[in-house]
């Protein structure tokens, strides 16, 4: 958890990474994993491979990596990340996440 006032290195957290359940895997291996530093920030993490999702309301901020990521149930053009980007999710959006190189974000849910 993060003390306020004490900074926190997002970059360089150690996160537990486990295999995207199969149900969820379009190709590759992927692992994902985060890390909660409160009750509505934490550290996400992607390895390379496409998985799909159902998301929350959050914002993020990409930190490092790269991925594509595409809205299946909406009209929404598919979105380049890298770092510094920055998207918008609203709960209950259907993703597919092509994580070209291990992605890391940042989120602040809710």
């Amino acid at each position: 958890m993060i003390v306020p006032g004490v900074e926190v290195d997002a970059a360089a957290l150690a996160i537990p990474l486990e295999p995207v359940p199969a149900d969820q895997v379009v190709s590759g291996a992927p692992s994902t994993g985060y890390i909660e530093l409160t009750d509505t920030i934490g550290v996400w993490e992607h390895t390379p491979g496409t998985s799909t999702d159902v998301e929350a309301d959050e914002v993020f901020i990409v930190l490092s990596g790269s991925a594509t990521l595409s809205f299946t149930d909406s009209s929404l053009e598919p979105v380049e990340l890298g770092p510094g980007s920055v998207v918008q999710l609203t709960e209950g959006m259907h993703t597919v996440w092509t994580v070209h190189e291990t992605l890391r974000k940042v989120y602040v849910a809710g």
